[in-house]
């Protein structure tokens, strides 16, 4: 007899970025277990080998812990902070990312999504993080807002409702972010989206 496998407890942090980004992006990466490595998928992959090798340390009046797991009983979702810092009596989480600052802000859903997964684990209220791009070679402040928190809310129980009904969201109707996206040659948005103009189906907004 086989067993069933049912919804996951817990969405990976990571998987929030992806459904901030593109609903359909997080159906293929999570509900359909799909990826496609093109070279800043596997740049990224290699920047944060050194980034991931977990441990603590203490650079002037930090301190620092890498590979930090972190979860939310409450949002249902869990996963790694890249590095954890204390500084001056604050803690907050620091995400590191390949490239620079964009105009997407799903990576402040994921920096968001931690800070949320220490709060419960810590009982202290965290206001801000930082992403450090590699591009950039600098570190982004991101307050964590009432607007912010509320979206990783509303994406965490979205992304249960998605992985429960297990089907495939359509593409958004974002040239830009499709342009971007490592998924593209599997997903085909501006083939779907011919093929969809018949049936007047416009693709949703981002």
């Amino acid at each position: 007899m086989v067993a069933q496998i049912g919804p996951p407890e817990h969405i990976p942090l990571a998987m929030l970025n992806a459904l901030a980004y593109c609903p359909r992006r997080f159906g293929y990466e999570f509900i359909q277990a799909e990826m496609l490595i093109n070279e800043h998928v596997a740049e990224g992959a290699l920047r944060h080998q050194g980034v991931d090798l977990g441990g603590g340390a203490w650079p002037g009046d930090a301190v620092q812990e890498r590979r930090v797991y972190v979860w939310s009983e409450r949002l249902r979702v869990a996963g790694f902070c890249d590095l954890v810092e204390l500084r001056g009596g604050e803690r907050y989480p620091v995400e590191y990312k390949k490239g620079r600052p964009g105009r997407w802000k799903s990576d402040h859903v994921q920096l968001c999504a931690q800070a949320l997964c220490l709060e419960e684990r810590t009982g202290a209220r965290i206001s801000r993080g930082f992403i450090f791009y590699f591009a950039a070679r600098r570190r982004e402040e991101v307050p964590f807002t009432a607007e912010l928190r509320a979206e990783v809310e509303r994406l965490a129980a979205e992304a249960h409702r998605l992985v429960a009904a297990g089907t495939l969201p359509p593409p958004v109707n974002n040239p830009a972010k499709c342009r971007d996206c490592s998924l593209e040659p599997l997903c085909l948005p501006d083939e779907l989206r011919r093929l969809a103009a018949g049936a007047g189906w416009e693709g949703e907004e981002p």
